[in-house]
């Protein structure tokens, strides 16, 4: 009944998004995949994680454009970032997933840092507020992602924190992977030859049925009723 597009730390496609759902009577959720730095935004230094945002309301899209404009004005350093202090001013309306791999607390979980991953985890939160952050957990066959999913399950189960899941999708169907692939290459100057360059890991990266959905995650069916419950909160 419902699908988001989170674009990686843009909101260029919104509008176009929201009209063809709309047209199709599916309810468009608006949101971005944004880039947290690890420190302040202004600062000069590739280190950053992602975080998940949806708009669950005018106020929340409203805080979102800010979010993404100034990331682009203030906080362009390879990738347009933001920081936490710009997410504790601009937080209401705005549902939070603690995003794919490269989440802070998904990171912290990975290297085995559970004492952090709690941290980071109630740190945002705080952020925004009970019931308005999740923890995200995908299945895309990558084995560092099956390790963060017990490590978030366990620490969401252990402190109270919702779990979700979530269906990464960077292509329509499985066999588009390949081209897909060529894609990468052609955006960033490579060849299918050259190890160095940027690829997915696997071709799972594709947009399930809710079949498969309800088998992947049938140990935790609490994280897929939370994708509906999201959904019914989002209405912008």
């Amino acid at each position: 009944p419902a699908v988001a597009m989170t674009d990686h730390g843009n909101l260029f496609g919104a509008v176009e998004f929201y009209s063809a759902a709309k047209a199709k009577d599916i309810r468009p959720i608006i949101g971005c995949e944004v880039y947290v730095a690890a420190d302040h935004r202004s600062r000069t230094e590739p280190r950053y994680n992602h975080l998940v945002l949806l708009c669950e309301n005018q106020e929340g899209y409203r805080n979102l454009i800010k979010l993404v404009s100034t990331s682009y004005l203030d906080g362009f350093y390879y990738k347009p970032r933001i920081d936490k202090d710009l997410l504790r001013r601009h937080a209401a309306g705005i549902v939070a997933l603690s995003g794919c791999l490269k989440g802070e607390v998904a990171q912290k979980t990975l290297r085995g840092d559970a004492a952090g991953a709690g941290k980071a985890a109630g740190e945002f939160v705080e952020i925004f507020g009970a019931g308005n952050y999740y923890l995200e957990i995908q299945a895309n066959g990558i084995p560092e992602q099956e390790r963060a999913n017990r490590g978030l399950v366990e620490l969401g189960r252990r402190v109270g924190i919702p779990l979700v899941a979530t269906n990464d999708c960077h292509y329509l169907r499985q066999e588009d992977a390949p081209a897909h692939e060529v894609l990468l290459c052609i955006s960033t100057g490579k060849t299918l030859q050259e190890s160095d360059r940027m690829r997915l890991s696997t071709d799972q990266f594709y947009f399930r049925s809710p079949e498969e959905m309800a088998r992947l995650f049938a140990e935790v069916p609490e994280a897929l009723r939370a994708t509906i419950e999201i959904a019914e909160r989002c209405n912008v």
